[in-house]
This record gives C-alpha cells, sequence and structure tokens, in this order.
C-alpha cells in the first residue's frame, strides 16, 4: 500500500523562516531576555545568599567529616548547646537568623580571581633557563630526570621573583642528587650559566645547600659608597676594614654618611696575640683602593699604637702623616725603606727578648713591648726592582722577623701591592699573610688565587674604588666597599672628606717645613736641645720626672719608668736619612737619624762585623750579618 506525503506546509521550510524572521517573534525575545534581567537584578541577594548556604554548608560537611569519631559526639553536644542558648535569649532566632544570611551572604559574594604566577614573558624566561641548565643537570640513563629536554620548569624552580622590568631576581632551584656540587669547577659553570640567563650587569648572590640540593640565586644591591673616614666603635685590636652585606656579618656600627646617621656591617679585623690573622696582604689594579684602605688603617691604628709607613711607590701619598705624633715614618727612597725595616726587624726581637726575660721573672711584660707597632708597606716590589738594580738587598727581606714573630710582639705588618708584581712578593709575605683583601674588578680565578676561595657572587661590571672582596683566615669570602679615605694634601679631594680626614691625624710633634725643634708630645714642654753628630740637625729630647738612667748601658731597663723622645727631621726622606718622629722610652743620649726610633723607643741596633748590639740597655753578642 503506498504512503501518502504530507501536506506541504509541513514539509516547505520557509514558512518557518518567515515566523522566525517576524517582528513580533523578535520583539518577544528581547522582553523575555529584559524580564529575566531584571529578575537576576532583584534576586542578586538571594542568589548570593543561597550560593554562600551552600559554601557554609559544604565546609560543614567537610569539617565533620574530617572529624574523627572519638570527637563528633562532643561537637554535636557543643553546637546543640549553642542553638539552645540562642533559642533561650531574647531575640535570639532572630539575631541568629539575621548572622546566618550575613555569613551566607559573605561567603557567597563573587570574588575577583587574583592572578598568580608568573606572567607569559616571565614563563618564557623560565622555561628558556631550564632548558640551559638541561645539559649541565641531566645524565644519560636517569629514569626519573629533573631536567631533560621539552620538560616543564615547574617541578625544579621552587620558588622565583621578578624586578618590575621583569627580570629575575630571586630564584631557587632543584638538581640531582649525582651533580658534583663539592668541586668548584662545576659550580663554576652552573652559575656562569645564570649569570648569563638571568641578565648579566647585575651582581648575584649564590647561595648552595648541598644537603638539601638546592640553589638560591639572589640579586645583590650595591654596597654603600658614601661612608667616609671616621672614629669607629671598635675596641683596642680591632680595625674596620671596610662594610658588607647586612647578613653576611651578625654586628653594625653607627657609622656617619654625609647628614645622616645609620648602623652598617662592618667587617671588622682583629689583631694582637690571640690573633689568628696577624697580617694583612692587599692586591688589586692600579687605582682601586689599595692605599685608601692602608691609609684608613693608618688613621685607625694611631688610637692605640704607632706606624712605620714604607710607600714603595713613591707618589707622596701619605704625606699628610709625616711629622705626626705616632708616625715613627714615612719612607720612600731604598735607603731609608732598608734601614726602617731593619730597625722594625730588631725591634720585634728586643720585644721578644724584653717579654721573655719578664716571663722569667715573674713580671708582666713591659709597657712598651705591648704597644701595638703596625708597619704599612706599600708597594714593596717597587724598591725591590731598585734593590736589584743597586745590588742592595731585597726590603721585603728585613720583614720575614715582624712576620714570623710579629704576633707574639705585638707587630703587625700590612703590604699592599698590585696584581702585576704579585710573583715578586717574598714566600714569608705569601705565608704568613692569612688576612687577603682583594679590589678592584677581578675574575673568580683571580679571587681564589689570593684568597684561596672563590666568592660566592658573580664579578660586577663597574666597581667604585676600594670595592673589593676579603676573607679573613678560613672565613667565607665577603664582599667589601673600604670606606672613603683620600689624602688630604690632593687638591682634587672634597672639602668634606679633606676635614675628616685631617680631623683624625693626631697633632703634630715636627713643624711642616721640617725647620725648628718638636715639642715632646706628653707634656708639651720643651726639652734640652742637642744637635746630632752625623747630619748637624737639631735633636730636642724630653725626659718625664722618675725616668730612669739609661745611658751608661747597665740598671734596670726592665723596671725604670721610660722617658718620651722625640727626634725632629725635615725633608723628604732620601737615601741613608731617615726621618723618624714619634714616641721614644729610653734614657740615653741623641739617636742618629739614620737609626730609626720605634714604637718604645729603645735603642736596638745591630752592627756587622761581629761586635755587639745594645738590646734595652743590655749588651748582646751578635754574630756578623752578612
Amino acid at each position: 500500500m503506498a504512503r501518502r506525503p504530507l501536506p506541504r506546509i509541513l514539509t516547505d521550510s520557509a514558512p518557518l523562516a518567515r515566523m522566525t524572521q517576524s517582528t513580533s517573534l523578535a520583539r518577544g525575545r528581547e522582553l523575555a531576555r529584559t524580564a529575566a534581567d531584571s529578575a537576576c537584578d532583584v534576586l542578586h541577594p538571594l542568589i548570593t545568599i543561597g550560593r554562600g548556604l551552600r559554601r557554609l554548608g559544604a565546609a560543614g560537611r567537610g569539617r565533620w567529616v574530617d572529624t574523627p569519631r572519638e570527637n563528633r559526639g562532643p561537637l554535636a553536644f557543643f553546637v546543640g548547646a549553642c542553638v539552645l542558648v540562642m533559642c533561650l535569649v531574647p531575640y535570639g532566632p532572630l539575631l541568629a537568623l539575621i548572622a546566618v544570611m550575613g555569613a551566607g551572604a559573605w561567603a557567597g559574594r563573587e570574588r575577583t580571581p587574583v592572578e598568580t604566577g608568573p606572567g607569559e614573558a616571565e614563563r618564557e624566561r623560565l622555561q628558556a633557563l631550564y632548558e640551559a641548565l638541561v645539559p649541565y643537570f641531566s645524565v644519560e640513563g636517569d629514569p626519573s630526570p629533573l631536567y631533560a629536554h621539552d620538560g616543564g620548569w615547574e617541578r625544579v624552580f621552587t620558588e622565583h621573583a621578578f624586578d618590575d622590568s621583569g627580570r629575575i631576581e630571586r630564584l631557587q632551584l632543584k638538581y640531582p642528587a649525582y651533580f658534583t656540587d663539592g668541586e668548584d669547577q662545576s659550580r663554576v659553570r652552573i652559575e656562569q650559566v645564570l649569570y648569563a640567563k638571568a641578565g648579566r650587569g647585575r651582581e648575584y648572590h649564590f647561595g648552595w645547600d648541598e644537603l638539601a640540593n638546592q640553589l638560591t640565586v639572589t640579586v645583590l644591591g650595591a654596597l654603600p659608597a658614601d661612608i667616609g673616614a671616621q672614629r669607629f666603635v671598635t675596641s683596642p685590636g680591632e680595625t674596620v676594614l671596610g662594610f658588607t652585606d647586612a647578613d653576611a656579618v651578625q654586628r653594625t656600627l653607627p657609622v656617619t654618611a654625609g647628614m645622616e646617621t645609620r648602623d652598617a656591617p662592618p667587617v671588622v679585623w682583629r689583631t694582637g696575640p690571640r690573633s689568628t690573622e696577624p697580617h694583612l696582604l692587599v692586591l688589586g689594579q692600579p687605582g682601586t683602593g689599595a692605599t685608601t684602605l692602608l691609609r684608613s688603617i693608618a688613621l685607625q691604628a694611631l688610637q692605640h699604637g704607632d706606624v712605620l709607613v714604607i710607600d714603595g711607590g713613591g707618589t707622596g701619598e701619605y704625606g699628610a702623616l709625616s711629622g705626626r705624633r705616632g708616625v715613627l715614618g714615612v719612607e720612600s727612597g731604598l735607603a731609608g725603606a732598608l734601614a726602617t725595616l731593619e730597625w722594625a726587624s730588631h725591634e720585634t726581637e728586643r720585644r721578644l727578648i724584653a717579654a721573655n726575660r719578664a716571663r722569667q721573672a715573674g713580671r708582666p711584660a713591659p709597657e712598651d713591648t705591648r704597644r701595638p707597632l703596625w708597619i704599612l708597606a706599600d708597594r714593596p716590589t717597587a724598591l725591590a726592582h731598585v734593590a736589584v738594580a743597586e745590588g742592595r738587598d731585597d726590603p721585603q727581606r728585613w720583614l720575614q722577623t715582624p712576620l714570623r714573630h710579629g704576633r707574639a710582639a705585638h707587630v703587625t705588618v700590612v703590604v699592599a701591592d698590585q696584581f702585576e708584581s704579585a710573583e715578586l712578593l717574598s714566600e714569608p709575605v705569601r705565608a704568613h699573610t692569612k688576612a687577603r683583601v682583594v679590589l678592584g674588578p677581578a675574575t673568580a680565578e683571580e679571587v681564589r688565587a689570593v684568597l684561596g676561595a672563590p666568592p660566592h657572587t658573580t664579578p660586577a661590571a663597574s666597581v667604585p674604588p676600594g670595592r673589593g672582596y676579603v676573607r679573613l683566615g678560613s672565613a667565607p669570602v665577603l664582599r667589601l666597599q673600604v670606606p672613603a679615605t683620600p689624602d688630604p694634601l690632593d687638591e682634587t679631594t672634597g672639602q668634606a672628606l679633606r676635614q675628616a680626614v685631617l680631623s683624625l691625624l693626631p697633632e703634630r710633634t715636627v713643624p711642616a717645613d721640617g725647620a725648628g725643634a718638636a715639642t715632646t708630645a706628653t707634656d708639651g714642654r720643651p726639652g734640652d736641645e742637642g744637635t746630632s753628630a752625623d747630619t748637624g740637625r737639631r735633636v730636642n729630647m724630653s725626659k718625664s720626672a722618675g725616668s730612669g738612667t739609661g745611658g751608661s748601658g747597665t740598671g734596670a731597663a726592665d723596671t725604670a719608668e721610660p722617658h718620651r723622645e722625640t727626634v725632629a727631621a725635615g725633608g723628604s726622606t732620601g737615601a741613608g736619612d731617615t726621618a723618624m718622629t714619634g714616641a721614644a722610652r729610653n734614657a740615653g743620649n741623641a739617636v742618629p737619624p739614620a737609626e730609626p726610633v720605634g714604637a718604645a723607643g729603645l735603642r736596638a741596633r745591630a752592627v756587622k762585623g761581629g761586635e755587639s748590639r745594645v738590646v734595652n740597655g743590655s749588651a748582646e753578642a751578635v754574630p756578623t750579618e752578612g
């Protein structure tokens, strides 16, 4: 039986299209949409409260499920008691309803989603950094590698932070346990990759945690370079070499920078008999602040001791120290440097002999052996070249005794030189200077060669004068910024810095022009004037009350009260003419200008040819010195 076809009106789509496109149907759809929006606006508070009550109910149910079975009974009793109390309180049910509706409205409010995590550009930077580390942190055969090509950085970068410019400011990453993090070469490779990929031109600190197999990379800020020369709050035997990062040391000092006073973390170097690093070596490029550091050390040392300065470069950077109280001499010539260092060597021996005799007699060491003596040698290798040309001894030869026995004799040696001349430093200088400073731009290899360990920071692109690294003995390597201590006699020095340095200098015991007799530094009274038999220059000596007689070479030199002696010397020191001024504690005749007068002021002369040497007022046989 044939099926009859449907009517045309049911199969033709044209009438349906016309009905859909009719104006009345479009108007109806618009009205329905408007009514739905109006209803949503009217019912929005109820929708919010309902959504909040649903969230609170889900949270309460989750809390009930998480509660242990033995604690559910007390919890149900507590909730029931609260409900009962609310029912008994006047207007309690109404207040409870208002509280529940408010809590539901607060919990159901629409929260604007806060975007967390890095942005698109930051994710690309982290992924590029991850891919750069894959060749160094992956090996073949690792069943579950942390670093793999086309891998994700989310597993290894546990912490990350970016600055306003989109560069990495802090990054903490994990590395495999089989990575050789105990080898310096392996560490340096990783640090170079991170330095290149994280952005050059900044200084990064690398904190290796071998126990947790984690590496933390932190961008370091610049050290403060506005701290100048001033009196630092330190104890005797403590010297401030400079300032470092706040988290590197556990001590701060009040400092004045400009018009403000703040606390700064210092690098304190301790000297004396109980110091493990009694001597200091400073190396750097020309103009990086080595002389500034020695000048800063000299100003601090003059508070409690005496200073000898050997200016091998002959630049006159220490001219402001000449003729000051406590400055025993500033030598720039070869002959004067040899005579001064020879005296310093004999003075060290004299102090050791005097202290040993006092200990054997059951007495404390004499006062003149406990006054610190500082030997500051700036570029002694420059004088070594002159000594070789003239066929004379290397001045560093006389530093051997102060370096070996200076700690027990309260003698401290500070040597500063340049990288180009480091190979010319004598073996005693290298062996006995456990405190090291590297100034100026230097590679990690150069820093490690001097300090014995590589720095944990990357070298900066440009550094101000006085910026470098320091290591005291076996302590960690620290960043260092030397306080600004320029030469006050330099015309280019600012007025504020010049006045700061001049205010720290002791008073003069010799006139600036070198003419006339000096005034004693102890009581200010003029002494008996005499004339040096060697050069004819005037020598002024004054004795304090109660001083013993020392001219005969016998008597109780250990028990007599020493007196003060000042030798007036003018002009620049030259060959065979040593200009020494300072506090002398020996009774006797005038000391010849070629014989330096030391911190204690006791004569200690070595005579060649097997003659006797007068030490502390007693004669001892001395072998011939060749």
